[in-house]
């Protein structure tokens, strides 16, 4: 599916995401997240961030491997209900395999967020995982605001 141009705006407005995964059991698990859209395409990278196991021991990239189906939450929130909105994208996960898919998404995910650009980050041990949305639910309270 192709995502709106009022998707994509509410997209690159944020800096935060939330990801739903669960494993095939169905045990979900939900983190907040740092993202970059290309196309259509939303990209995070497993960092090295105070994690407990590193990178490629992540319980989301465990749930990815047995369920690639996952959900996106990016919201707006205030106590002006009239100001809420949400974008939530249904989606499927893959780890990033072809180098220069990785090399381009990485370069997205630095261009928006400076600490990525001061980390070494590399294909072998922080992997990039691609979101390909499937479908999406836009809502705004003011369908006038962004």
């Amino acid at each position: 599916m192709n995502l709106s141009e009022p998707q994509r705006d509410f997209l690159d407005a944020h800096r935060v995401a939330h990801l739903a995964t669960a494993d095939r059991q169905g045990t979900p698990h939900a983190v907040p997240l740092c993202y970059a859209r290309r196309g259509d395409r939303i990209y995070f990278v497993c960092d090295d961030k105070a994690k407990r196991h590193g990178p490629a021991r992540l319980k989301r990239l465990a749930n990815i491997a047995e369920n690639p189906r996952v959900a996106l939450l990016i919201d707006d929130y205030s106590e002006d209900w009239t100001r809420l909105a949400f974008l939530l994208l249904h989606l499927d996960a893959a780890i990033v395999g072809d180098a220069a898919e990785y090399a381009a998404a990485l370069a997205c995910l630095r261009a928006r967020y400076v600490p990525y650009g001061e980390m070494a980050l590399r294909q072998a041990t922080h992997p990039i995982v691609r979101l390909t949305p499937r479908r999406a639910h836009f809502w705004r309270a003011s369908p006038g605001r962004l």
